[in-house]
């Protein structure tokens, strides 16, 4: 039987496969789409290697607004098609696939004038709502007074705002997603490594076999055989494809994408918040008892491996929240930045990132080689499945179709069931149900994995931060069940810490890496050497703030 398990002696493992044995479909790039490829390669009975330069996540795939949605704002673009697939992949996440990740969230559109603009915003969200078909998890959009509003969210500004209409969307933890696909995929055979950059494709004739691949923690080099390859590989794209001398039929444009996080208490109201700005649209969404404003929508042609928000990504944020915001947002309330890259297919005319199309596109610039970029977390499966169906033609045989839309990821087996036991699972492990339902939604079935860890070391039923709600179970947990392999890894990814405590995660760090430590064979050298490199990291991400504040 195979295990969801990722840890230092999966890895090991799965290095020593990598290096021996032939693979039907090998995935480079440990993003969602990547996980997503594995996985919907694996169920389909097929033997499937995944490999990752860095973490699971680290690039765009921990970085977005955490929301699983149709995109409103498409319908004005005429995207039909690109809505519904979303919201198809919407419905299915939060009803059967992963409802332990994927949760339900109210947003309001305001209004500002009373007859014309609630005409056309009703037209809208009445087609958001028609467009995912008839089995449909969430409620359909509703028309709410001012007055009404002035009750549900005290903080617009009750000067302009006439009324607004509430819809449902979905949010979720990105990056946590991430990895529950990757454990799936793990469990149902892929062979999955992370820290193994790709060097260089390895060729027979004119049909790729292979990769030349590196061990970042050894520098050793060894080669990876493989009927087909597949690269998910984001903003990368284009760099790799001339590394290893392909011309793919698609570019791609990288769009930033920067969000602030605010205290519960910054903004006041019972809903999310959707406001439309010159170039795109914001979002106000609560995150626990936080807050995620964003995003910004702005071309980028920096470094892929570092995209940092700058001191004007933060203003303009502010400065489009507090059209409607009483009392307003400032530099001092943000709690936390972050920014991403969005890998858009570019088109001809260079026309600005908002313009360009959110849909995916799948080349095959060689033999046994495809690869994949545009599209949106949301549509992740179809993404996945498509690279899958275009890989699978050099496998010359016949292969099963995909099944990922009938297959739940790991965790929500029970989940609906355990939620309703909450009372009990924390009388029975001596913890609090408030942390018994923080859990549930993690880990979903999972749970079990912490309490393990907890009945072995009560300590660990302790959270790591006060303010808080993770335990330092779950630190552990993050490198023997989650493949963390570094503080940056567990404070970044596996937890949201570094943009959800006041000071970065700075305080934690050290007690992080001594808990993962000994999990990962460390000596103080190796501890210390995490930490700093986790606080390089967050001080990067803090510079536009304090730009900000300072100005």
């Amino acid at each position: 039987m195979f295990t969801s398990q990722l840890n230092p002696l999966q890895r090991q493992k799965a290095l020593t496969s990598l290096a021996s044995e032939e693979f039907d479909i090998l995935i480079i790039g440990g993003g969602v789409n990547g996980v997503g490829a594995a996985l919907d390669a694996v169920s389909r009975g097929l033997k499937v290697a995944l490999v990752e330069a860095h973490d699971y996540a680290a690039g765009t795939s921990s970085r977005s607004s955490k929301l699983i949605h149709g995109g409103l704002r498409y319908l004005e673009q005429y995207d039909f098609k690109l809505v519904r697939e979303a919201l198809h992949e919407r419905e299915l996440m939060v009803s059967t696939q992963c409802p332990h990740l994927v949760k339900p969230v109210s947003f309001l559109y305001p209004l500002t004038e009373k007859v014309k603009e609630r005409t056309y915003v009703g037209a809208g969200l009445a087609l958001y709502d028609a467009l995912r078909g008839f089995k449909r998890a969430l409620p359909s959009h509703k028309h709410l007074t001012g007055k009404t509003i002035a009750n549900i969210s005290p903080s617009l500004r009750q000067d302009i705002i006439t009324g607004a209409i509430r819809y449902f969307d979905a949010q979720v933890d990105d990056a946590r997603h991430t990895m529950m696909i990757a454990r799936t995929a793990a469990r149902h055979g892929a062979v999955m490594a992370t820290g193994v950059r790709v060097d260089d494709l390895t060729r027979s004739g004119k049909k790729v076999t292979g990769v030349v691949a590196i061990d970042t923690a050894t520098n050793k080099k060894f080669t990876i055989s493989a009927k087909a390859t597949i690269m998910c590989a984001g903003v990368w794209s284009d760099e790799l494809h001339e590394k290893f001398g392909l011309t793919a039929g698609y570019s791609v444009a990288m769009s930033k994408g920067v969000h602030i996080v605010v205290p519960g208490d910054a903004i006041h109201s019972k809903d999310g918040i959707i406001l439309k700005t010159p170039v795109s649209v914001l979002f106000l969404i609560p995150w626990a008892d936080k807050w995620i404003v964003g995003t910004t929508d702005t071309p980028y042609e920096g470094d892929r491996s570092k995209p940092l928000a700058t001191q004007e990504d933060v203003q303009y944020i502010l400065d489009q929240a507090n059209r409607v915001l009483d009392p307003q947002l400032n530099a001092e309330d943000i709690i936390g930045v972050f920014a991403g890259l969005r890998p858009l297919v570019a088109n001809k005319t260079g026309s600005a990132t908002t313009k360009l199309s959110r849909e995916h596109t799948v080349d095959r610039p060689a033999p046994g080689f495809v690869s994949i970029a545009g599209g949106k977390y949301t549509t992740y499966r179809v993404m996945a499945k498509d690279a899958v169906d275009l890989a699978v033609l050099d496998l010359r045989r016949l292969v099963n179709d995909s099944v990922t839309e009938k297959l739940p990821l790991i965790g929500a087996d029970g989940y609906f069931a355990l939620k309703q036991q909450v009372a009990k699972i924390a009388e029975e492990n001596a913890i609090s149900e408030a942390t018994v339902t923080h859990l549930l939604d993690r880990y979903g079935s999972l749970i079990e994995e912490i309490l393990e860890l907890i009945a072995q070391d009560t300590s660990l039923s302790e959270r790591i931060i006060p303010e808080l709600p993770y335990l330092k179970a779950e630190i552990l947990h993050a490198v023997t069940h989650e493949g963390a392999l570094s503080v940056e890894d567990v404070l970044l990814r596996r937890t949201r810490i570094s943009f959800e405590a006041f000071d970065g995660g700075a305080d934690a760090a050290k007690e992080v890496a001594k808990i993962i430590g000994d999990a990962l064979g460390w000596g103080a050298k190796e501890r210390n050497a995490s930490v700093s490199d986790f606080l390089a990291v967050i001080e990067k991400e803090e510079e536009a703030l304090v730009e900000l504040i300072n100005s």
